[in-house]
């Protein structure tokens, strides 16, 4: 008898449609159906709901891995199955299924070794679909995450005893899960994907002396919070540049903001490996790394921004409120006596040595606007061999003379899905029997102890 006998198995979802988008929480209800062209003995049958992550990376030896990071397997009634198990010839079954999108994935699914702390946390969030979107989701050929509800008719084969898959029927389903917003990142100079500030000297003119140095310093901005669907944006984030200005000499004006544009990148990480760290943070490409590992860029540009309007505030040098004794910030609204007191002192000040007792400050606000109708955004997620985060370039123009300077910026951009969080008020405490009950129930995890504390009968220290 062939393997896969040439029958109908196909899997039937409710209220399915191509471009359907399911969430945290969301049913998936359906059922199977099954005819054969003859008799076909079997076993057991089998649906379930699996997610596989799909990683390949380029080189030498290219290197593919899988990762099952969930398997869900729907619970058949020996009601459903026929006496004697065949599958009769011309017969249609048909077997009804339902399943939920869990919230996160069970501790089991990610437990490998870590370097960063709280990234197990992550690892145990569902991942969004990667690579099968209608629209450009900007992922590689490299990273692929496919959710999919397989059905499977299965036999005992005589010899070995395993389970042979004789007729089997897959249908993909795109998921964009919930996702909490995270608190900022804490960016160091060691983190090469960022660069959240900027020094540049700025001239009248190529030939002209030096008019001062503008330092731009960025907040990492709010997140980007789309609905479900991927269509819509919820809450759009407002990044933020604070701008100081320190003259060479007192007569010099800040510059004036000509104009600002953006585009955020998409950054997929992939892996043949475990990833034990933030893959954004440090440095990816380690030229030691012992596992395989890749990444991929591609960027899109922002719709146009608005030029911000920068307001201004001249305040004190430290070193001018210490000889002075005057001890608060001054801004361009301040008292007619403190401008007094001020201006005499940079008449005295620059008499003496031109450099400028006082240095320029505002801050910027920019709303982004991301271009979802060109794109699809999947939420900002790490998981056990991929990862993918975006940043948000930000190029500010500003002139001083006839010469136009940029000063650009590059900082976290998070994108996350709206989702319900909120605790449901209706669940109780379980009583001291259901608990008893619980923890009867619950799987024990072990793990291996580390070789340091093994065979010995002291506690390990703090060092």
């Amino acid at each position: 008898m062939a393997p896969f006998p040439k029958s109908n198995i196909d899997v039937n979802l409710d209220n399915h449609y191509r471009s359907k988008v399911y969430t945290s929480s969301s049913p998936i209800k359906g059922n199977v159906t099954i005819t054969t062209r003859r008799d076909v003995p079997f076993d057991s049958i089998q649906i379930l709901l699996m997610g596989h992550t799909k990683s390949r990376v380029e080189g030498m030896n290219p290197h593919d891995v899988t990762h099952t990071f969930l398997k869900m397997i729907m619970p058949i009634p020996e009601s459903i199955y026929p006496v004697p198990r065949i599958l009769e010839t011309g017969h249609t079954y048909t077997i009804p299924f339902n399943f939920v999108i869990p919230n996160q994935l069970t501790i089991n699914a990610c437990n490998h070794h870590m370097q960063s702390a709280g990234l197990q946390d992550h690892h145990v969030l569902l991942p969004p679909s990667l690579g099968r979107w209608g629209k450009d989701d900007m992922a590689p050929e490299m990273a692929r995450i496919e959710y999919q509800i397989k059905a499977r008719v299965l036999r005992e084969d005589e010899l070995g005893g395993k389970n042979v898959r004789i007729m089997e029927a897959v249908q993909s389903i795109n998921v964009l899960p919930a996702s909490m917003e995270e608190p900022p990142l804490n960016i160091t100079d060691q983190d090469r994907l960022y660069a959240m500030h900027k020094s540049k000297s700025l001239r009248k003119n190529l030939l002209a002396s030096k008019l001062g140095r503008l330092t731009a310093t960025a907040v990492q901005p709010t997140p980007a919070v789309i609905r479900a669907d991927g269509q819509h944006i919820v809450s759009e984030p407002m990044a933020q540049i604070d701008l100081n200005f320190e003259p060479a000499s007192v007569d010099a004006l800040p510059p004036k903001i000509t104009g600002v544009s953006g585009k955020v990148t998409a950054v997929t990480y992939f892996s043949s490996g475990t990833i034990p760290i933030f893959p954004n943070l440090g440095d990816w490409n380690q030229p030691f790394a012992t596992d395989k590992r890749g990444s991929y860029s591609t960027s899109v540009g922002l719709p146009p921004l608005a030029t911000p309007k920068a307001r201004w505030s001249q305040r004190l040098t430290d070193a001018a409120r210490r000889d002075s004794g005057y001890a608060s910030d001054s801004n361009e609204h301040s008292d007619s006596s403190n401008q007094k007191r001020k201006s005499k002192y940079r008449r005295q000040s620059s008499t003496s040595s031109g450099a400028s007792p006082v240095y320029h400050t505002t801050s910027l606000q920019i709303p982004i606007d991301l271009p979802l109708e060109k794109r699809t955004f999947v939420p900002t997620f790490h998981s056990c061999i991929a990862s993918r985060v975006y940043t948000l370039q930000l190029s500010l123009q500003v002139a001083t003379g006839s010469t136009t300077s940029t000063v650009s910026l590059t900082v976290p951009l998070q994108i996350a899905v709206e989702g319900n969080f909120q605790q449901d008020e209706s669940i109780q405490l379980p009583t001291f029997e259901e608990a008893e009950a619980d923890a009867h129930l619950r799987p024990r995890v072990l793990s291996v102890p580390q070789q340091q504390f093994t065979e010995t009968s002291v506690l390990p220290g703090y060092n």
